[in-house]
């Protein structure tokens, strides 16, 4: 272990299997949120030793709590107590019905991400240690970008791994992706999956992964292959309309302006899904936004190589510390 309590890659399965996930599962404590529209969304809490605040994580598109292990019990070594959930559409979290495979991501509005992550701070992290800041990645990062816009005082600080400001449509404008999008859902096809997309079958590749640590994909990549409700992989064409829609909102005028609290975002040098311009784009309107590159990190900077992530992850902990 690291003296951030992250695993070293040579030890990684045997240090997740014996020290970890027991340590983890001592201190877990579930819970089901009513989200938007009373739907179940299934959250979790662990409680660090003499708290100096909590942190709540917010995990990204096709992704779940348990794929953070690693971080979480990281923040629970270095005092943090942590509240994490399986965002909608994702892991143990309500599914909407119609969908043709349990692999399809899919949400009706991307606001009902939104207001998910308002019933999980009223119902799980009001009565936990202050300061609150929180930690999220990708898809989660936009989905707390729009809640800090629209909730002051709420966090402290935000420390935001590879945000989804907006996606990589692989270089089709983006009025032709919309237009795409629209039509299919007028077409009754909005819970369908988009065309470009495949179901899960199995054991994923990891040179085309979004992670650069061996060790740390073999990991999480058995569990998912091993845990049905992991199996997300592809959006319907409704998820990425809503994607398309939450990126004009969170750049449109005034809109950044409204946050207040230090932001910090940390962009992977060798992202192909989110768009690094964008991002930068929000950081310089917001009133305390920083933006850090990440050399020799892909999209899942928390999977890196331990030569890139334990100096990067020191960083992401000595930032929310100052809260």
């Amino acid at each position: 272990m690291n003296p951030d309590g992250l695993a070293y890659s040579r030890d990684y399965a045997a240090t997740m299997r014996d020290v970890i996930l027991p340590f983890l599962a001592a201190r877990r404590a579930d819970a089901t949120v009513q989200g938007a529209g009373g739907k179940p969304i299934h959250a979790c809490r662990w409680d660090a030793d003499d708290p100096r605040g909590t942190v709540v994580v917010v995990h990204g598109f096709t992704e779940n709590a348990e794929k953070f292990s690693e971080v979480i019990h990281s923040f629970l070594q270095n005092r943090w107590s942590v509240v994490a959930y399986d965002q909608r559409g994702h892991g143990y979290s309500w599914r909407a019905d119609g969908l043709d495979d349990m692999s399809l991501t899919h949400v009706d509005r991307f606001q009902d991400y939104v207001e998910d992550l308002e019933a999980v701070c009223e119902q799980v992290l009001k009565p936990m240690p202050k300061p609150w800041v929180v930690f999220a990645h990708s898809m989660g990062g936009a989905v707390t970008s729009r809640f800090l816009e629209l909730h002051d005082g709420v966090f402290q600080r935000a420390a935001l791994c590879a945000p989804m400001i907006a996606a990589n449509c692989g270089g089709v404008p983006f009025f032709v992706t919309k237009l795409l999008c629209r039509v299919n859902r007028i077409a009754g096809r909005g819970k369908r999956r988009v065309f470009i997309s495949k179901p899960y079958a199995g054991p994923e590749d990891f040179p085309t992964s979004c992670a650069t640590s061996r060790e740390r994909f073999d990991w999480y990549d058995a569990l998912k292959a091993a845990t049905p409700e992991y199996h997300n992989n592809g959006p319907t064409y409704q998820w990425l309309l809503e994607e398309l829609t939450i990126s004009q909102k969170l750049l449109a005028p005034g809109a950044a302006e409204r946050v207040a609290i230090p932001v910090r975002i940390w962009t992977a040098e060798d992202d192909n899904q989110v768009l690094p311009q964008a991002q930068e784009v929000f950081v310089k309107r917001l009133r305390q936004g920083e933006r850090r590159l990440v050399k020799g990190a892909k999209h899942e900077i928390y999977r890196s190589a331990d030569e890139v992530l334990f100096p990067w992850w020191h960083e992401v902990l000595v930032f929310l510390a100052e809260a």
